[in-house]
């Protein structure tokens, strides 16, 4: 769990570049969820944008961090969605994106380029239109829309104290970052981020010029080290009895529904590729995540201990090569 106030840049896609919002009533349907979740959790969020495939979140994480904002976030729309538009399976791509973004100095530069994708994307062709368009909160931000749970104020005091003043200011700013294009940095497109996490994180000590161009990282070398040494805690933290147990079965239940195979096969040593490779992933994950003895893990997943050493030592070569 990250600290809380820590700031992330979330994207969310759907499945295969699968649309997520048919229409308004789709787009309003998401958005009213995140207003009960942010009332409920205490996450801050300071910019946003929807877009036919995918979503844009800039936020500050609540008190339990962003895992549960965003599961019950994205279980609850698709669930929605699906029952509307009578389709079935998965409507988002694998896991969201998260990055852990240092405030100063990308705060400002993410709010723009979150901002400015509804014009990127060519949903809109212009400021102006941008400014009417109702699914991103740039149009909160210069007063043309209205929510209750976005950050304008905190948003706009970073430019001026007097809000008529930080309105200009932010729409100049905002107009200055058009010709920019895609910026890769802010959108995480570095090294790994296919298996995510705080394990993604850990394969990183000891090697801070990588780390600082990691997708799930951005900043400078002091906030680098500081997340790293985070994840380096939390990998040591010994958990209860209970809680280690609704750990595995949770993600044991969830990567299994996730790749659409038997819980029961998997826990009774089924050898099937699939199953195989789902396996290594949770043994994986569970070990460098939260801690978990490898003769536990086996006991959970119906193999050897030796054979769990080799499914995370499989996956951390998958790792390395990608």
């Amino acid at each position: 769990m990250d600290a809380p106030g820590t700031l992330h840049h979330v994207m969310v896609r759907g499945i295969e570049g699968t649309k997520i919002f048919g229409d308004d009533r789709d787009h309003k349907a998401f958005l009213d969820r995140v207003s009960q979740l942010v009332a409920s959790s205490q996450t801050r969020i300071l910019a946003w944008a929807l877009m036919p495939n995918h979503v844009h979140l800039l936020l500050f994480s609540g008190l339990q961090g962003i895992s549960q904002f965003m599961r019950r976030l994205l279980t609850g729309y698709a669930l929605y969605y699906n029952r509307r538009h009578q389709r079935g399976g998965h409507l988002f791509q694998d896991r969201y994106k998260s990055i852990v973004c240092e405030k100063d100095p990308y705060l400002l530069e993410l709010v723009r380029y979150i901002h400015l994708n509804p014009l990127r994307g060519r949903m809109v062709r212009s400021l102006k239109e941008l400014s009417r368009y109702r699914w991103s909160g740039h149009g909160v931000l210069i007063g043309a829309h209205k929510n209750d749970w976005q950050e304008k104020e905190y948003v706009l005091k970073q430019f001026h104290q007097k809000k008529t003043n930080a309105v200009r200011a932010y729409s100049r700013f905002v107009a200055e970052g058009q010709g920019q294009g895609r910026r890769p940095e802010l959108t995480g497109d570095g090294l790994v981020r296919r298996l995510g996490g705080w394990s993604r994180v850990l394969t990183l000590r000891g090697d801070r010029e990588r780390a600082g161009q990691d997708g799930r990282i951005l900043g400078g070398g002091d906030f680098v080290s500081g997340i790293l040494k985070e994840a380096d805690e939390r990998l040591r933290r010994q958990v209860s009895v209970g809680e280690r147990n609704h750990v595995i079965n949770q993600m044991i239940e969830e990567m299994c529904d996730q790749e659409r195979i038997d819980e029961q096969e998997l826990r009774r040593g089924g050898q099937r590729r699939t199953v195989s490779e789902v396996r290594g992933r949770i043994a994986y994950r569970l070990s460098r995540e939260w801690g978990v003895s490898m003769a536990e893990i086996a006991r959970n997943l119906g193999i050897s201990t030796s054979g769990i050493a080799n499914a995370i030592r499989a996956v951390e070569g998958r790792i390395k090569s990608e």
